[in-house]
Formats: C-alpha cells, sequence, structure tokens
C-alpha cells in the first residue's frame, strides 16, 4: 500500500501543477523579476509602423465576408500600410467573387482545397510586408489590436506576437460557452505571465502575428498551424509575446457536442505537435522556453488527463483498504472524486434539457477537456483527423 500511496501522490501532484500549481509558481517568478529584472517597455519604440497585412485563409466564409472587411477597414491602423490578403481555395458558395466586390483586397483562389495549412503555403508567397498578421474569417478585431500588436514588434528579439481570443457570452449561454469563457479568462492571464517572464508558448489562430522573413512552410497533415508556426519561431530564438488588449472576439460554441469536436481535433494536434517539437523538451538546449512549454502545454497534453484516469483507479483501491465507510483521508479523498465526476455527469443531463446551473460548468467543462485528450489521441493513432477544418457551430 506505501508504493500505492506513493503513486497516488505523484499523480495529485501532476494534476494540480498541470492546472494550478504551475500558475502559482508562474505569479512568484514574475514577481521576483519584476523586483531584480530590466523592463521590457525600455526595448519598445513609440513610433514603429511597418507596413502589414492581415492575411486570411478562408474556406466558404461568404456569409462572414462583409462584416469581416468592414471591421478590417475600422481598424486603427494606416489604411496606406495595411495589406489584406485572402486565400479561398476549395471554396464554392461564392467567397471569391464576394471579396473582388472590394477595392484593395488581394484575393488568391484555386478550385482544389487543400486545407488551412495548404492556403497558408502558398498565400505565404505572396505577402511583402515584414510583418503578417493571422486571424480567421469569422472573428472581428477589435479596433487597436493591429496597432497594439506591430509595436510589440519594435523590440528585435520578438518574431512573434499573439492576441487573445475573447468569447462573447450571454446569459443564456450553454456550459460550453460559460466553461470557455473562463478557461479563456484564466488561459489569458497565464499568457500574460508567461510573456513576461520569458515567452508565450504558443498563439491563438483567431489572432497572431509573425515576422514575414522568419515563416517556415509548415507540413501539410499539421492539425495546430497556429501553434507550430509560432513555436518554431521561438525555436530560432525569438520570443512570443501576447498582448491581451489586441484582441479577436466570436461567440461560443453553440454546445458541449461542439465544443468537444473542436477540442478532440485540438488534441488531436497537440500529439502530434509534441510529437514534433519533441527538441523543445530538452530544458538544456532551450533553458526557460523548455519549462513554460512543459508545464503549460505538455503535461495538459499528456500526463495530467492520464494522472486522473489513475488517480479514481488507486483512489479506489485506497479507500477499499481502509474502508469505504469509514472517515479515512484515502476514502474521503475518493469520494471527493467520484463527487466530482458525478457533477459533470449532472451538468451533462441538465444541458441536454436547457436546465442551466452555472456551479456545474466547471466540472463539466473540466471532464469534457480531459476526455477529448484520450478522444484527440485515439484519433491521432488512428489517423482519421482530417487536415480539413471543420468549424464548430457557434451559439
Amino acid at each position: 500500500m506505501l508504493t500505492l500511496k506513493i503513486i497516488f501522490w505523484v499523480l495529485v501532484f501532476i494534476v494540480f501543477y498541470a492546472y494550478i500549481g504551475y500558475g502559482i509558481l508562474l505569479f512568484v517568478l514574475v514577481k521576483i523579476k519584476r523586483m531584480f529584472g530590466s523592463s521590457r517597455s525600455k526595448m519598445l519604440q513609440g513610433n514603429y509602423e511597418p507596413e502589414v497585412t492581415l492575411f486570411i485563409a478562408a474556406y466558404n466564409e461568404k456569409d462572414f465576408v462583409a462584416a469581416k472587411i468592414r471591421n478590417s477597414l475600422e481598424l486603427d491602423y494606416p489604411k496606406e500600410k495595411l495589406h489584406m490578403v485572402w486565400v479561398t481555395d476549395g471554396s464554392d458558395d461564392g467567397t471569391p467573387d464576394e471579396l473582388r466586390k472590394y477595392e484593395g483586397v488581394e484575393v488568391y483562389h484555386l478550385p482544389q482545397r487543400s486545407g488551412k495549412i495548404g492556403a497558408m503555403n502558398r498565400g505565404m508567397k505572396f505577402v511583402k510586408t515584414p510583418v503578417v498578421v493571422f486571424c480567421d474569417a469569422n472573428t472581428m478585431l477589435g479596433n487597436e489590436s493591429i496597432r497594439r500588436i506591430v509595436h510589440l514588434f519594435s523590440d528585435p528579439k520578438v518574431g512573434c506576437v499573439s492576441g487573445e481570443k475573447r468569447i462573447f457570452s450571454k446569459e443564456k449561454d450553454s456550459a460550453a460557452g460559460a466553461g470557455e469563457g473562463l478557461y479563456w479568462k484564466y488561459e489569458s492571464t497565464l499568457k500574460k505571465w508567461d510573456a513576461e517572464l520569458y515567452s508565450v508558448v504558443g498563439a491563438a489562430g483567431e489572432l497572431f502575428a509573425i515576422r514575414t522573413e522568419l515563416y517556415q512552410e509548415v507540413e501539410r497533415d499539421t492539425l495546430l498551424d497556429d501553434f507550430i508556426i509560432s513555436l518554431r519561431v521561438a525555436q530560432k530564438g525569438f520570443t512570443i509575446q501576447y498582448d491581451p488588449e489586441a484582441y479577436a472576439i466570436e461567440t461560443a460554441s453553440a454546445n458541449v457536442k461542439e465544443e468537444l469536436k473542436r477540442k478532440i481535433r485540438i488534441s488531436a494536434g497537440g500529439i502530434q505537435s509534441v510529437i514534433r517539437l519533441r527538441s523543445l523538451l530538452n530544458v538544456f538546449r532551450y533553458g526557460t522556453l523548455s519549462f513554460q512549454y512543459i508545464s503549460h502545454r505538455v503535461l495538459r497534453w499528456t500526463l495530467a488527463p492520464l494522472s486522473l484516469l489513475f488517480m479514481l483507479f488507486i483512489g479506489f483501491v485506497l479507500a477499499l483498504n481502509e474502508g469505504f465507510t469509514g472517515f479515512g483521508f484515502y476514502c474521503i479523498a475518493f469520494w471527493l472524486q467520484v463527487l466530482f465526476y458525478l457533477a459533470a455527469l449532472l451538468g451533462w443531463y441538465l444541458e441536454n434539457r436547457a436546465i442551466k446551473v452555472k456551479v456545474l460548468f466547471i466540472p463539466y467543462y473540466f471532464f469534457i477537456m480531459n476526455l477529448s485528450v484520450f478522444l484527440g489521441f485515439k484519433r491521432y493513432l488512428k489517423g482519421s483527423q482530417s487536415v480539413n477544418w471543420e468549424r464548430a457551430k457557434r451559439g
């Protein structure tokens, strides 16, 4: 039993560190750096205004074209320095024809669909500006987003800048919507601290930018293009910075089924990314970047979900040894785990009956997050995840 107890506590530590402990440690490290480190703002230039390309790879996005173009034209950045490039390969709903109605919009179209990566690799050959900003057709950008992103590039050490993904939430949001919103608020805080310590570990595909010269063609079967592109920039010795006021906003997933579909794809891509970026696991080569990458990303896509599963089984054995009707520590720990999963199950039951109990949103969404890792891993092993993105339905 002693061996099982040791294993149990190791599993508890992994789960706690992956979801909470790293955030606490990061906060402490950032506080220490503020006491002894230099301010990044000293490296920035206030009048930095290079030409920028707003790059959008779109597939059948005709319904969003008018709103997206209007939003892009209203951005606070010199109009003569902001270029728009759309790659619409495979679109058959009239998206390219709709885009050609607008002056100053470069549209590149091929009838065959080769996925988002194929469109990005092809479209980047037409980008001539020193900075390229990637965003989605169905997300609207904050008015100052481009200006704030570009400002961070005035530091020559910065190779990539990530904006913030914001979820438009409503009172009637589903558990998926509320859970997703809470998750991104927490992630935003971690990203701010990551950037302040050294570098963010991965950019959000809804809005991120890189120095054009640093773009490296991505393998055509890549599932998380934003993650791979941004971290390969970091591997070259540049940092990924983050500004939460440079944001892209979209509505939450329509329901948990749609959110699970999205997260399964992300999880399959996460496993693929861990394998392709395995050199980043070498902390002796990449130092702080490796520490942040393992703590913030790798554990959540690998050991943490497994630890949750084994904690339940080992907790059962330890509770059985103490007696289920007793009040021993491991007995209580086991029943608390059971209670948590029952809360998630109850959240699912009520969600399907359109009954909103917000206190259940967190366990429900947390369970969905970790379930998606197992399903994503299975999909990755089977090689059944298509490179063509199927957008989740939004609320």
